[in-house]
C-alpha cells in the first residue's frame, strides 16, 4: 500500500512538473519581441507617412510587445522607388508606399492606381481587389517579375487634382509642352496629351517647381500638397482628374519574414491592415478639408478642371491601354477583370447612391433672393 500511495504521490508531481513547464513556454514565447524594419515612400512630414506609422502603431498595440515594427521616411534607406527590390532582397523587412511606383517593373502594375478604372471610384477598386479577383492577379505580376513580397493593398484616396499650374488650364491644348510631373501610367496620359513629364518622387516635387525644372505636377491631396510647399511655388490648382482617381497605398512585406511569423501576429497585420484603411479614410476627410479652407485663405485659387480635358484624359487614357495591352498579355488580363466588375458594381453606384450635392446646396448653397 505504502509503495502505491508513493507512486501516486510521484506521479502527482510530475504531473505538476508538466503543468508548470507547459505554463512557463508560452511566458518565454510572449517575451521575445520581433522587430521589422519599415520605410515609407513619403517624406517624414507627409501625411502619407503619418498613415504608415497609424498602420504600425495599430499592429504593435494588437501584438502586445511580441510584434514591432519601426517606419523609416523616403530615403533612410533606399530611394522611394526602390522600395519593392528593397523589401524583396530583405534590405528592408517591408514598406509603404503605392503599387503605381512600381510601374517600371511591369506596365500592369500602374492598373491599381492610375487611370479612370472604368468609373470605380477608390473604395470599388479595392473592393475589386479583395473581391473581383484583383489580388490574385497582382500576386502573379510579382511572380511574374520575381518578387517575393506579401503585398497589402489599403487606404482609398480621394480623388487626385489634376494639379498645380502657374495660370489656369482652360482646354486640352494649354496642357501641350508643359514640363508635368506624375507618376505610373498617368505618365503616358499626359504625354499623349503633348506633355514633356518627369516622374519625380514626392519630396523633389516642390524644388523643381520652384527652380523651374518643370512647369506644372500632381501629387496627392491637399494636407499632403500644403505640408510639402506647393503653395510656396504656385497658386492655382485645378480640381478633380481622371489620371489618378482610384489609387490606394500598398503595404509590403518580406515574404521570408513574413512567413516566420506566427498565424496570431498574421492574423493581427490583416485585421489592422482593415482598421488602418478605415481609420485613414475618416482622417483624410478632416485634414485634407481643414487644410484646403487654410489654403483657400493662403490666397490659392483652386479651379474646376474643365469637361473637356477630362474628356480629352478619357481618350488618351484608352489610346494608351490600346497600345498596352497589345504589348503585355496581364495588363490586358488585369484591364478584362476590372471592366467587368465596374460593369456590375458601377451600375449599382449610379443608380442607387443619391445626388449628394444636391443636399449640400440646398442647405449652403446661394440663397435666391
Amino acid at each position: 500500500m505504502t509503495d502505491i500511495k508513493s507512486n501516486r504521490r510521484r506521479s502527482l508531481l510530475k504531473g505538476a512538473a508538466v503543468a508548470a513547464g507547459a505554463m512557463s513556454a508560452p511566458m518565454v514565447s510572449m517575451a521575445q519581441t520581433t522587430s521589422l524594419r519599415f520605410q515609407s515612400t513619403w517624406p517624414a512630414k507627409d501625411i502619407f507617412h503619418e498613415y504608415a506609422n497609424d498602420f504600425a502603431k495599430k499592429v504593435n498595440d494588437m501584438a502586445g510587445g511580441r510584434l514591432k515594427i519601426e517606419v523609416l521616411p523616403s530615403g533612410a534607406v533606399v530611394p522611394a522607388f526602390q522600395l519593392l527590390e528593397a523589401v524583396n532582397k530583405g534590405t528592408l523587412d517591408g514598406g509603404h508606399g503605392v503599387v503605381a511606383y512600381h510601374y517600371g517593373k511591369n506596365s500592369a502594375l500602374a492598373l491599381w492606381g492610375s487611370g479612370p478604372a472604368y468609373g470605380m471610384d477608390p473604395n470599388m477598386v479595392l473592393a475589386w481587389h479583395y473581391y473581383g479577383g484583383g489580388k490574385a492577379l497582382l500576386e502573379e505580376i510579382y511572380k511574374s517579375i520575381n518578387m517575393d513580397v506579401v503585398s497589402y493593398l489599403y487606404g482609398p484616396m480621394p480623388t487626385q487634382p489634376l494639379g498645380w499650374f502657374k495660370k489656369p488650364v482652360a482646354k486640352a491644348e494649354d496642357i501641350k509642352g508643359l514640363k508635368y510631373r506624375t507618376v505610373g501610367l498617368a505618365v503616358d496620359i499626359f504625354t499623349e496629351l503633348g506633355a514633356a513629364v518627369n516622374p519625380l518622387p514626392g519630396g523633389e516635387i516642390v524644388p523643381a517647381l520652384d527652380r523651374g525644372l518643370i512647369d506644372a505636377a500632381e501629387f496627392n491631396n491637399a494636407s499632403s500638397d500644403r505640408v510639402l510647399g506647393f503653395p510656396d511655388v504656385a497658386k492655382v490648382c485645378m480640381l478633380q482628374s481622371f489620371h489618378q482617381s482610384g489609387e490606394q497605398f500598398e503595404i509590403l512585406f518580406n515574404k521570408t519574414k513574413f512567413n516566420t511569423l506566427p498565424q496570431e501576429l498574421r492574423s493581427i497585420v490583416d485585421y489592422a491592415v482593415q482598421a488602418a484603411s478605415a481609420d485613414m479614410s475618416w482622417k483624410a476627410v478632416d485634414r485634407n478639408t481643414t487644410d484646403y479652407e487654410e489654403m483657400k485663405k493662403s490666397g490659392v485659387k483652386f479651379y474646376k478642371t474643365p469637361d473637356s480635358i477630362l474628356r480629352a484624359q478619357l481618350a488618351a487614357w484608352d489610346k494608351t491601354i490600346a497600345k498596352k495591352s497589345e504589348e503585355n498579355a496581364l495588363f490586358k488580363k488585369v484591364l478584362a477583370s476590372q471592366k467587368a466588375y465596374a460593369q456590375r458594381t458601377g451600375q449599382w453606384q449610379n443608380d442607387y447612391m443619391v445626388d449628394f450635392k444636391m443636399a449640400y446646396n440646398h442647405y449652403f448653397g446661394q440663397k435666391k433672393t
